[in-house]
Protein backbone atom coordinates (compact mmCIF):
# COMPACT_ATOMS: atom_id res chain seq x y z
CA UNK A 1 0.00 0.00 0.00
CA UNK A 2 3.27 2.52 1.25
CA UNK A 3 4.67 1.71 -2.31
CA UNK A 4 1.29 2.37 -4.60
CA UNK A 5 0.87 5.56 -2.83
CA UNK A 6 4.53 6.53 -3.49
CA UNK A 7 3.88 5.49 -7.22
CA UNK A 8 0.62 7.01 -7.15
CA UNK A 9 2.28 10.56 -5.63
CA UNK A 10 5.12 10.30 -8.11
CA UNK A 11 2.47 10.38 -10.61
CA UNK A 12 0.78 13.19 -9.64
CA UNK A 13 4.39 15.30 -9.25
CA UNK A 14 4.82 14.25 -12.97
CA UNK A 15 1.80 15.71 -14.12
CA UNK A 16 1.77 18.60 -11.99
CA UNK A 17 5.45 19.29 -13.52
CA UNK A 18 4.30 18.89 -16.92
CA UNK A 19 1.33 20.52 -16.62
CA UNK A 20 0.94 22.66 -20.44
CA UNK A 21 3.84 20.21 -21.57
CA UNK A 22 3.21 19.71 -25.22
CA UNK A 23 5.69 15.85 -25.43
CA UNK A 24 4.13 15.01 -28.99
CA UNK A 25 5.33 18.29 -30.21
CA UNK A 26 9.02 18.99 -30.73
CA UNK A 27 10.78 23.24 -29.66
CA UNK A 28 11.30 23.93 -33.44
CA UNK A 29 13.92 26.58 -34.52
CA UNK A 30 16.47 25.53 -31.88
CA UNK A 31 20.47 25.45 -32.27
CA UNK A 32 22.46 23.25 -30.07
CA UNK A 33 25.52 26.20 -30.95
CA UNK A 34 24.80 29.97 -31.74
CA UNK A 35 24.76 31.00 -35.50
CA UNK A 36 26.84 33.86 -36.34
CA UNK A 37 30.92 28.78 -49.00
CA UNK A 38 27.78 28.98 -50.60
CA UNK A 39 28.53 31.82 -52.93
CA UNK A 40 30.05 34.61 -50.42
CA UNK A 41 29.73 32.46 -47.79
CA UNK A 42 31.42 30.70 -45.08
CA UNK A 43 31.63 27.12 -43.25
CA UNK A 44 28.70 26.56 -40.76
CA UNK A 45 29.74 25.29 -37.05
CA UNK A 46 28.39 21.69 -36.35
CA UNK A 47 25.05 21.91 -35.57
CA UNK A 48 23.86 25.40 -36.28
CA UNK A 49 21.59 24.40 -38.63
CA UNK A 50 20.22 21.26 -37.70
CA UNK A 51 17.19 21.38 -39.67
CA UNK A 52 19.44 20.95 -42.82
CA UNK A 53 18.70 17.91 -45.62
CA UNK A 54 20.96 16.91 -47.89
CA UNK A 55 19.53 14.22 -50.21
CA UNK A 56 20.37 12.64 -53.73
CA UNK A 57 18.42 11.21 -56.25
CA UNK A 58 19.14 9.02 -59.41
CA UNK A 59 20.70 12.51 -61.29
CA UNK A 60 21.06 15.29 -58.79
CA UNK A 61 21.34 17.02 -55.22
CA UNK A 62 19.62 19.16 -53.44
CA UNK A 63 18.55 20.82 -49.89
CA UNK A 64 15.50 20.56 -48.07
CA UNK A 65 14.46 21.52 -44.29
CA UNK A 66 13.20 18.84 -41.25
CA UNK A 67 9.79 20.21 -39.98
CA UNK A 68 8.95 17.01 -37.78
CA UNK A 69 10.30 14.12 -37.14
CA UNK A 70 8.90 12.28 -40.70
CA UNK A 71 8.74 14.78 -42.90
CA UNK A 72 11.25 17.34 -44.89
CA UNK A 73 10.55 20.77 -47.08
CA UNK A 74 12.03 20.69 -50.24
CA UNK A 75 11.21 22.51 -53.76
CA UNK A 76 9.26 20.11 -56.07
CA UNK A 77 11.34 21.33 -59.29
CA UNK A 78 14.54 18.84 -57.07
CA UNK A 79 12.32 15.56 -56.87
CA UNK A 80 9.43 14.00 -58.76
CA UNK A 81 7.34 10.69 -57.63
CA UNK A 82 9.67 8.48 -60.54
CA UNK A 83 12.39 8.92 -57.97
CA UNK A 84 11.02 7.30 -54.40
CA UNK A 85 12.89 4.74 -54.44
CA UNK A 86 15.94 6.55 -56.04
CA UNK A 87 16.19 8.98 -53.13
CA UNK A 88 18.53 8.84 -50.10
CA UNK A 89 18.22 11.30 -47.77
CA UNK A 90 20.97 12.61 -44.90
CA UNK A 91 20.09 14.12 -41.56
CA UNK A 92 22.26 15.66 -38.91
CA UNK A 93 25.34 15.67 -42.25
CA UNK A 94 27.98 18.26 -42.23
CA UNK A 95 30.67 17.35 -43.82
CA UNK A 96 29.77 15.09 -46.55
CA UNK A 97 32.73 12.74 -47.54
CA UNK A 98 33.15 12.42 -43.39
CA UNK A 99 31.87 9.24 -41.46
CA UNK A 100 29.59 10.40 -38.24
CA UNK A 101 27.87 8.74 -35.97
CA UNK A 102 25.89 12.19 -35.93
CA UNK A 103 24.60 11.19 -39.31
CA UNK A 104 21.05 9.29 -40.45
CA UNK A 105 20.20 8.02 -43.55
CA UNK A 106 16.69 7.57 -44.38
CA UNK A 107 14.89 6.34 -47.84
CA UNK A 108 11.48 8.17 -48.71
CA UNK A 109 8.25 6.32 -48.19
CA UNK A 110 5.83 9.29 -49.98
CA UNK A 111 6.70 12.25 -52.34
CA UNK A 112 4.09 14.65 -52.02
CA UNK A 113 4.63 18.04 -54.06
CA UNK A 114 2.34 20.23 -54.27
CA UNK A 115 -0.65 19.72 -57.16
CA UNK A 116 -0.25 23.35 -58.76
CA UNK A 117 2.90 23.09 -59.29
CA UNK A 118 4.34 24.27 -62.88
CA UNK A 119 7.23 22.68 -64.43
CA UNK A 120 7.47 25.18 -66.72
CA UNK A 121 6.98 27.90 -64.87
CA UNK A 122 8.26 27.08 -60.87
CA UNK A 123 5.38 28.39 -59.78
CA UNK A 124 4.30 26.67 -56.37
CA UNK A 125 7.51 25.07 -56.19
CA UNK A 126 7.09 22.98 -53.07
CA UNK A 127 7.59 19.36 -52.26
CA UNK A 128 6.88 17.43 -49.35
CA UNK A 129 9.06 14.01 -49.15
CA UNK A 130 8.27 11.40 -45.79
CA UNK A 131 10.99 9.67 -44.96
CA UNK A 132 10.93 5.79 -44.52
CA UNK A 133 10.86 5.98 -40.55
CA UNK A 134 11.23 8.58 -38.04
CA UNK A 135 14.05 10.13 -36.79
CA UNK A 136 14.76 10.73 -33.28
CA UNK A 137 15.93 14.35 -32.23
CA UNK A 138 19.39 14.77 -31.50
CA UNK A 139 21.69 18.19 -30.76
CA UNK A 140 22.38 17.95 -34.58
CA UNK A 141 19.04 16.75 -36.01
CA UNK A 142 16.28 19.21 -34.88
CA UNK A 143 12.97 20.69 -36.64
CA UNK A 144 12.83 23.91 -37.73
CA UNK A 145 9.85 26.57 -37.44
CA UNK A 146 7.52 27.49 -40.35
CA UNK A 147 6.63 31.22 -41.44
CA UNK A 148 2.70 31.09 -40.72
CA UNK A 149 0.73 33.22 -43.01
CA UNK A 150 0.52 36.15 -41.64
CA UNK A 151 3.81 36.36 -41.47
CA UNK A 152 5.49 39.84 -42.79
CA UNK A 153 9.05 40.11 -44.39
CA UNK A 154 9.58 43.64 -44.61
CA UNK A 155 12.87 44.79 -47.54
CA UNK A 156 15.84 44.19 -45.48
CA UNK A 157 15.30 42.40 -43.03
CA UNK A 158 18.38 39.96 -42.49
CA UNK A 159 18.32 36.08 -43.32
CA UNK A 160 20.16 33.22 -43.82
CA UNK A 161 20.70 30.52 -46.44
CA UNK A 162 22.53 27.30 -45.86
CA UNK A 163 23.26 24.36 -48.40
CA UNK A 164 26.10 22.11 -50.11
CA UNK A 165 26.07 23.78 -53.45
CA UNK A 166 28.09 25.70 -55.65
CA UNK A 167 30.72 27.71 -53.81
CA UNK A 168 32.00 29.61 -57.35
CA UNK A 169 29.80 31.39 -59.56
CA UNK A 170 27.49 28.76 -61.33
CA UNK A 171 30.51 26.04 -62.56
CA UNK A 172 32.47 26.01 -59.52
CA UNK A 173 32.73 23.15 -57.01
CA UNK A 174 29.87 21.81 -54.82
CA UNK A 175 30.56 22.42 -50.73
CA UNK A 176 31.72 19.38 -48.89
CA UNK A 177 30.98 21.03 -45.77
CA UNK A 178 27.73 22.90 -44.82
CA UNK A 179 27.72 26.28 -46.02
CA UNK A 180 26.20 29.16 -44.74
CA UNK A 181 25.19 32.70 -45.96
CA UNK A 182 23.47 36.07 -44.83
CA UNK A 183 21.39 37.81 -47.11
CA UNK A 184 18.40 40.73 -46.94
CA UNK A 185 15.50 40.43 -47.63
CA UNK A 186 14.60 42.40 -51.20
CA UNK A 187 10.85 43.83 -51.04
CA UNK A 188 8.65 42.34 -54.16
CA UNK A 189 8.74 46.00 -55.40
CA UNK A 190 12.28 46.47 -55.76
CA UNK A 191 13.09 42.68 -56.71
CA UNK A 192 10.39 43.02 -59.89
CA UNK A 193 12.17 46.37 -60.40
CA UNK A 194 15.45 44.57 -60.74
CA UNK A 195 14.01 41.52 -62.90
CA UNK A 196 11.74 43.90 -65.56
CA UNK A 197 14.46 42.97 -68.18
CA UNK A 198 12.66 39.77 -68.47
CA UNK A 199 9.77 41.36 -69.20
CA UNK A 200 9.48 40.79 -73.00
CA UNK A 201 9.59 36.79 -72.29
CA UNK A 202 6.34 36.87 -70.85
CA UNK A 203 4.34 33.76 -71.15
CA UNK A 204 3.00 32.56 -67.76
CA UNK A 205 0.44 34.11 -65.33
CA UNK A 206 1.92 34.12 -61.59
CA UNK A 207 1.38 35.69 -58.08
CA UNK A 208 4.13 37.58 -56.72
CA UNK A 209 2.66 37.34 -53.15
CA UNK A 210 4.03 33.60 -53.69
CA UNK A 211 7.59 34.36 -53.55
CA UNK A 212 10.29 36.12 -51.56
CA UNK A 213 13.84 37.52 -53.18
CA UNK A 214 16.95 38.09 -50.75
CA UNK A 215 20.55 39.24 -51.98
CA UNK A 216 22.52 42.18 -51.50
CA UNK A 217 22.08 45.03 -54.52
CA UNK A 218 25.42 44.78 -55.43
CA UNK A 219 25.87 41.46 -55.44
CA UNK A 220 29.05 38.78 -54.14
CA UNK A 221 26.60 36.28 -51.59
CA UNK A 222 23.83 34.07 -52.80
CA UNK A 223 22.28 30.58 -53.34
CA UNK A 224 23.44 28.51 -56.07
CA UNK A 225 23.51 25.55 -57.90
CA UNK A 226 23.15 22.51 -55.77
CA UNK A 227 21.39 24.67 -53.02
CA UNK A 228 17.67 24.09 -54.12
CA UNK A 229 14.95 23.33 -51.96
CA UNK A 230 16.91 24.37 -48.80
CA UNK A 231 15.71 26.44 -46.22
CA UNK A 232 16.07 30.71 -46.07
CA UNK A 233 15.50 30.94 -42.27
CA UNK A 234 15.08 34.36 -40.24
CA UNK A 235 15.62 35.03 -36.80
CA UNK A 236 12.79 36.00 -34.03
CA UNK A 237 13.43 39.02 -32.49
CA UNK A 238 14.68 38.88 -29.02
CA UNK A 239 14.67 34.90 -29.59
CA UNK A 240 16.98 31.97 -30.64
CA UNK A 241 14.01 30.77 -32.34
CA UNK A 242 14.59 30.38 -36.23
CA UNK A 243 11.67 30.22 -38.58
CA UNK A 244 11.72 29.27 -42.24
CA UNK A 245 10.88 31.76 -44.45
CA UNK A 246 11.38 30.59 -48.08
CA UNK A 247 12.43 27.26 -50.00
CA UNK A 248 15.81 27.96 -52.63
CA UNK A 249 13.81 28.22 -56.23
CA UNK A 250 15.83 29.85 -58.94
CA UNK A 251 17.02 32.97 -60.28
CA UNK A 252 19.10 34.85 -62.57
CA UNK A 253 22.67 33.36 -62.69
CA UNK A 254 24.32 33.60 -58.84
CA UNK A 255 24.89 36.42 -56.79
CA UNK A 256 25.03 39.13 -59.46
CA UNK A 257 24.24 42.66 -58.89
CA UNK A 258 20.90 43.35 -58.78
CA UNK A 259 19.60 39.92 -59.44
CA UNK A 260 18.42 38.40 -55.74
CA UNK A 261 17.53 35.05 -55.32
CA UNK A 262 14.22 34.13 -55.35
CA UNK A 263 12.68 31.81 -53.00
CA UNK A 264 8.95 29.89 -52.75
CA UNK A 265 7.06 31.62 -50.23
CA UNK A 266 6.83 29.22 -46.94
CA UNK A 267 4.26 31.06 -45.39
CA UNK A 268 1.40 30.88 -48.54
CA UNK A 269 1.45 27.26 -48.31
CA UNK A 270 0.72 26.45 -44.55
CA UNK A 271 -2.89 24.97 -45.13
CA UNK A 272 -1.50 22.42 -47.89
CA UNK A 273 1.64 21.76 -45.58
CA UNK A 274 -0.93 21.40 -42.51
CA UNK A 275 -3.41 19.22 -44.72
CA UNK A 276 -0.62 17.19 -46.13
CA UNK A 277 1.97 16.03 -43.33
CA UNK A 278 1.13 13.47 -40.98
CA UNK A 279 2.00 12.31 -37.77
CA UNK A 280 3.43 14.30 -35.94
CA UNK A 281 2.60 17.96 -36.51
CA UNK A 282 4.74 20.76 -37.59
CA UNK A 283 5.29 24.05 -36.14
CA UNK A 284 4.24 27.64 -37.90
CA UNK A 285 5.26 30.77 -36.34
CA UNK A 286 4.05 34.12 -36.91
CA UNK A 287 7.11 36.03 -37.99
CA UNK A 288 6.81 40.21 -37.83
CA UNK A 289 8.84 42.72 -38.92
CA UNK A 290 9.41 45.79 -37.36
CA UNK A 291 8.14 49.37 -38.53
CA UNK A 292 7.51 50.16 -41.99
CA UNK A 293 8.34 48.67 -44.83
CA UNK A 294 10.03 50.97 -47.31
CA UNK A 295 9.61 48.92 -50.68
CA UNK A 296 6.06 49.95 -50.30
CA UNK A 297 7.03 53.48 -51.43
CA UNK A 298 9.68 51.86 -53.93
CA UNK A 299 9.49 53.31 -57.12
CA UNK A 300 11.25 51.10 -60.51
CA UNK A 301 13.37 54.23 -62.16
CA UNK A 302 15.35 52.45 -65.10
CA UNK A 303 14.60 49.00 -66.84
CA UNK A 304 17.94 47.24 -67.57
CA UNK A 305 18.76 46.19 -71.13
CA UNK A 306 18.23 42.20 -71.36
CA UNK A 307 20.72 39.89 -70.12
CA UNK A 308 20.73 36.38 -69.94
CA UNK A 309 23.10 34.54 -68.06
CA UNK A 310 23.53 30.61 -68.86
CA UNK A 311 25.27 27.45 -67.19
CA UNK A 312 27.59 25.48 -69.43
CA UNK A 313 24.37 22.89 -69.00
CA UNK A 314 21.71 26.13 -70.37
CA UNK A 315 20.65 26.57 -66.98
CA UNK A 316 19.97 30.09 -65.56
CA UNK A 317 20.35 29.13 -61.61
CA UNK A 318 22.02 26.18 -59.48
CA UNK A 319 18.57 25.29 -58.66
CA UNK A 320 18.62 23.77 -62.06
CA UNK A 321 16.12 26.30 -63.56
CA UNK A 322 15.98 26.66 -67.31
CA UNK A 323 15.06 29.74 -69.44
CA UNK A 324 11.78 28.57 -69.59
CA UNK A 325 11.20 28.01 -66.33
CA UNK A 326 12.31 31.90 -65.64
CA UNK A 327 8.86 32.84 -67.10
CA UNK A 328 6.72 32.60 -63.91
CA UNK A 329 8.83 35.70 -62.83
CA UNK A 330 8.31 37.71 -65.89
CA UNK A 331 5.18 37.54 -65.07
CA UNK A 332 5.27 39.07 -61.67
CA UNK A 333 6.57 41.81 -63.33
CA UNK A 334 3.23 42.68 -65.13
CA UNK A 335 1.50 41.84 -61.96
CA UNK A 336 3.22 44.15 -59.64
CA UNK A 337 1.71 46.53 -61.42
CA UNK A 338 -1.73 45.66 -60.43
CA UNK A 339 -0.96 44.87 -56.99
CA UNK A 340 1.77 47.28 -55.97
CA UNK A 341 0.22 48.12 -52.43
CA UNK A 342 -1.24 44.42 -51.61
CA UNK A 343 2.26 42.74 -52.15
CA UNK A 344 4.08 45.58 -50.27
CA UNK A 345 1.84 44.93 -47.74
CA UNK A 346 2.56 41.11 -47.66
Amino acid sequence: MKMALQKLFGYFVVVILCNGCQSDEPVCGKAAVSNSRIIGGQNAQQGAWPWQVYYTTSDSSCGGSLINNQWVLTAAHCINTGELNHTEVQLGAFQLNVSSSNKVTRRLSEIICHPDYNSNTFENDICLLKLSAPVNFTANIQPVCLASENSTFHDGVMSWVTGFGVTEYLIGPTANTLQEVDVPIVGINRCMCYYSDFISLLLYPADPKNYLCAGLKEGGKDSCQGDSGGPLVVQQRNSSMWVQAGIVSFGDGCALPKKPGVYTRVSQYQRWISDTVTGMKQSFVTFTSRGFDKDLNFTCATISPPTISTTPDGSIFGSGATLSNFSHFMALSVFILFLHVLVGSG
